[in-house]
């Protein structure tokens, strides 16, 4: 099946239902504010490492509900104990700047381009892209951002420089927000997110969420 070329000057999107069996659904376009607004509200999202721009929608779509968290024993006793310090929106450009850098076991660079990074900066100037800071004796050792439209958070990525730093932060962010929350968007699986009780659901699903929640 081909590919879709977006051009630059035309907000719009193919149906999701045209893309290929890995979730690929259209190549190039650009990271404008309104491109990247429409993308999620879509069930869309951009993943790649040179351009052109690669958008996606996998399917199916692995996500977190909030009433369906679950919590170690051992993580409850760590946020017990106060080790860390959660801030929002606090550091966002240093939450960015270490998920593009810190290195990841079986990765080899990034997928967040400097052009990403901006782009989405520019989000959370506008107020659509949060960070959740992880604190131990003032220094960040972990956190996340992501793009938060409505009832619905559009994960994106997270990092730990200490064990625990980023559940701790993303443990928090949840519990704090998930009366305000309908779904967590965790795009593709990991074991990671799966130990706290992310799951698969279908792209129709998904998307029929986003559509009633993303307003």
């Amino acid at each position: 099946m081909p590919l879709f070329y977006l051009p630059d000057d035309e907000l719009v999107f193919p149906p999701l239902s045209l893309a290929e069996p890995d979730g690929l659904l259209a190549v190039g376009g650009d990271l404008s504010m309104e491109r990247l607004l429409l993308a999620y509200r879509s069930g869309i999202f951009p993943w790649y490492n040179r351009k052109p721009v690669l958008w996606w929608s996998p399917d199916p779509r692995f996500v977190l509900f909030p009433s369906e968290l679950k919590v170690s024993h051992s993580m409850k006793q760590l946020l017990k104990q106060n080790r860390f310090r959660i801030t929002y929106n606090q550091a966002f450009a240093d939450v960015i700047g270490n998920c593009r850098s810190i290195e990841r076991d079986g990765q080899d660079g990034t997928w967040i381009t400097r052009d990403m990074q901006e782009a989405y900066i520019r989000l959370h100037n506008a107020g659509f892209a949060l960070s959740v800071e992880c604190w131990e004796n003032d220094k960040l050792v972990g956190g996340l951002y992501g793009v938060r439209i409505g009832r619905c958070f559009f994960g994106e990525s997270m990092f730990s420089k200490t064990s625990n730093a980023s559940k701790a932060a993303f443990i928090t962010f949840v519990k704090e927000h998930r009366q305000e929350l309908e779904v967590i968007d965790c795009q593709v699986h990991t074991h990671h997110l799966a130990s706290l009780g992310a799951r698969f659901i279908s792209r129709v699903s998904f998307l029929d969420i986003v559509q009633r929640h993303a307003l």
